[in-house]
């Protein structure tokens, strides 16, 4: 089943950059068409391993909606982070207290944590330091506003969280 979901995905975006037919002359380049089975083949052969354990869930449309409405929030948070930074850069005290707190996160899939982790790091004045089995990052943040695990969890973690479950989990 992920071979084939793998499969599947692999040609979808093979035949979407390469597309093979052209609608002018209508007709189809035979060679793209045929290169795309042939490496989408070799595709799910070679990294069956790498692929999402459950690939049933990439054909549930919801889960698409919930990825084009998580990517407005995380570019207004990318954008407020940019400006948080700015203002340290160009304040004449440059007011950061920098270092590392840890965070609580519900997701499940390592799927949605890496999401979660990638979406941090995205932000400026945070970066994902690792990531444990338990639910737990590490995360360095440029000021430090609560040192305890649920109030860090509450200012970094709970903006991506909601949506990244719907997503992921």
């Amino acid at each position: 089943m992920r071979r084939i979901g793998l499969f599947l995905v692999s040609m979808v975006i093979w035949y979407l950059l390469a597309w093979p037919y052209n609608f002018q002359t209508q007709t189809m380049d035979w060679q793209i068409f045929i290169a795309g089975i042939v490496f989408s083949i070799l595709a799910s052969i070679l990294f069956v391993e790498v692929f999402t354990k459950y690939p049933h869930k990439l054909f549930a449309p919801v889960r698409y909606f919930w990825a084009l409405c998580y990517l407005p929030v995380l570019f207004f948070y990318m954008l407020i982070a940019n400006f948080d930074v700015v203002y340290r850069v160009i304040h004449p005290k440059m007011p950061i207290r920098p270092g590392i707190v840890k965070v609580k996160t519900r997701l499940k899939s390592e799927s949605g944590r890496t999401a979660l982790a990638n979406s941090i790091t995205l932000t400026p004045g945070t970066l994902s330091v690792d990531i444990t089995d338990s639910g737990y990052l590490y995360i360095h943040w440029i000021n430090i506003k609560n040192t305890d695990v649920e109030g860090a969890s509450k200012q970094i973690v709970a903006r991506f969280e909601p949506l990244l479950e719907k997503i992921f989990d």
